[in-house]
């Protein structure tokens, strides 16, 4: 029997082949892979010798050749196959062990050029094992260290299924598609491409998703932004909520102070910044009092006792902070159903284009990502924004904008008084904030509101004037903004534009 080694990724190979002579295997290798086995002791044959030509162009040629790819290629059940290989002295090659060169890992690289890039194309390897794969009832072929074990087991106990070898076959091709999916990527430069090459390594299975009678699976790196600290394993709605928290929290600055976000289904509950972290929570705890039990909690700032001491009073289902302090942690790890997140580097400015699932097909847009201190803050009203108007009106802003649609938020400079989302009129939305900050004993007298999109009808500026607002902020753009803008003016009220709406759906 006869192994092709050839890995970029060489995580346990030298254990591996050594595994593989003991089951009789003759192993031929290239280059590196080559040299790290005979430097470990592994009897290993180059690849030279069987293809009688020697490496060229700096390494580009060395396995397209038809003594390799004939050996994988043959089917062993096929007489006509075996004949040919007897009559051009080639052997069969039983066993495929390749992984391609790191090409993902050099474009993350800031500073790489594209000729670098551009030696980071795999050729041979991409060839190999779609050759083992397309051939797998013959030939085992692994793309990955994590399966060295469970093939090692099975050469062992002798139950090399075909179950397995479709498996590996499997993630063969998986793991050729990903490559060619990111070199399209990278070389197309286009953000929406003719074909859209996407391709995500799966990370975990999940519980269920939306509902416990339906499957589901995380894919990607989202474990590269958050380290789970403690608490059960995350489930669908938690990931999406933790990703919703997050955005929002990263509005905010925490060099200017601390801010701190209570989410709900993915829509803001409350809101608050402040000196500390803990008067942060009190101030959006306040907004909302019912709804933050099974909430997510996202902080700016590192979460102190005093914060983990105030936080632990009501259940909560996952918290999120930059870093925890120890007795803040050890305290908060007392509740075995709460989740624990370290949030480990920004998601705002990490992500590509945003994807939704639609019948036979994907919508792709890029992410919100507009900077909000440089939209307009065009002054409509004949009355301009007093400056704690002008701050509040900028705090709603941020906050509105990761509301779903129709959105309206009633806020202060330093927390939000009423959060209406999702409604089908905006003018229910606005009932809805004016009816959610009653409930929790806020005053909206002095407040300012924020609509994510333009007011259709002056309806819901008069009725932020009737509850207590004084200033309103907006994009503009409807047919009757005249109307909206008379009905500010005649309630005193001072209202801006920005020019750029924020729905969320």
């Amino acid at each position: 029997m006869r192994a092709l080694v050839s890995v970029s990724d060489k995580r346990g190979i030298e254990a591996f082949a050594a595994g593989l002579v003991e089951f009789g295997f003759e192993i031929i290798s290239t280059g590196h892979t080559a040299r790290t086995l005979a430097t470990a002791g592994v009897p290993v044959r180059p690849v030279s010798d069987v293809t009688g030509f020697p490496e060229i162009l700096g390494g580009r040629v060395k396995t397209l050749h038809p003594a390799i790819h004939a050996g994988i290629l043959a089917r062993r059940d096929d007489p006509d196959h075996m004949a040919a290989l007897d009559v051009h002295g080639i052997a069969p090659i039983d066993l495929v062990v390749v992984n391609l060169y790191p090409f993902s890992e050099t474009i993350t690289r800031p500073d790489v050029t594209l000729a670098e890039a551009i030696e980071q194309i795999d050729i041979g390897g991409p060839a190999m094992v779609r050759a083992a794969a397309k051939n797998h009832p013959s030939v085992l072929v692994v793309v990955s260290p994590d399966d060295y074990d469970a093939v090692l087991t099975a050469l062992r106990t002798e139950t090399v299924t075909p179950e397995l070898r479709r498996r590996l076959a499997a993630r063969a091709f998986a793991h050729t598609a990903a490559y060619d999916a990111a070199i399209a990527g990278y070389l197309s430069g286009e953000l929406f491409p003719e074909t859209l090459p996407l391709a995500f390594r799966k990370a975990q299975d999940l519980r269920y998703g939306e509902n416990p009678h339906q499957r589901a699976a995380l894919y990607g790196d989202f474990h590269a932004f958050f380290e789970q600290l403690h608490g059960r394993e995350l489930s669908y709605i938690n990931i999406l909520d933790i990703a919703a928290a997050q955005s929002l929290i990263e509005e905010f600055d925490p060099a200017a102070g601390a801010a701190l976000a209570i989410v709900k289904h993915t829509n803001p509950c409350g809101a608050g910044v402040g000196a500390t972290p803990l008067e942060a929570w009190e101030k959006a705890f306040a907004t909302d009092r019912e709804a933050p039990f099974g909430g997510i909690i996202a902080v700016n700032q590192m979460l102190d006792l005093p914060l983990a001491q105030a936080i632990d009073e009501i259940f909560s289902e996952i918290v999120i902070a930059p870093a925890f302090a120890d007795d803040a942690l050890a305290l908060l790890r007392k509740k075995k159903n709460r989740r624990l997140m370290r949030a480990l580097r920004p998601v705002g400015q990490s992500r590509g284009l945003v994807y939704h699932s639609v019948p036979g097909g994907i919508l792709a847009q890029e992410p919100d990502l507009a900077p909000l201190d440089e939209e307009p803050f065009e002054v409509v009203t004949q009355r301009t924004p007093t400056d704690a108007e002008r701050a509040a009106l900028q705090f709603a802003w941020r906050i509105v904008k990761h509301v779903k649609s129709n959105a309206i938020v009633f806020a202060a400079a330093d927390r939000t008084l009423g959060i209406g989302a999702g409604q089908m009129s905006r003018v229910d939305s606005t009932r809805v904030a004016v009816w959610k900050a009653q409930n929790a004993g806020l005053s909206l007298a002095g407040s300012v509101i924020a609509s994510d999109a333009l007011f259709p009808f002056p309806d819901s500026v008069e009725i932020a004037a009737e509850a207590g607002a004084t200033a309103v902020i907006q994009p503009g753009g409807s047919v009757r903004d005249d109307e909206v803008i008379a009905a500010a003016n005649r309630l005193g009220m001072a209202m801006v534009f920005t020019g750029r709406r924020h729905f969320l759906h």
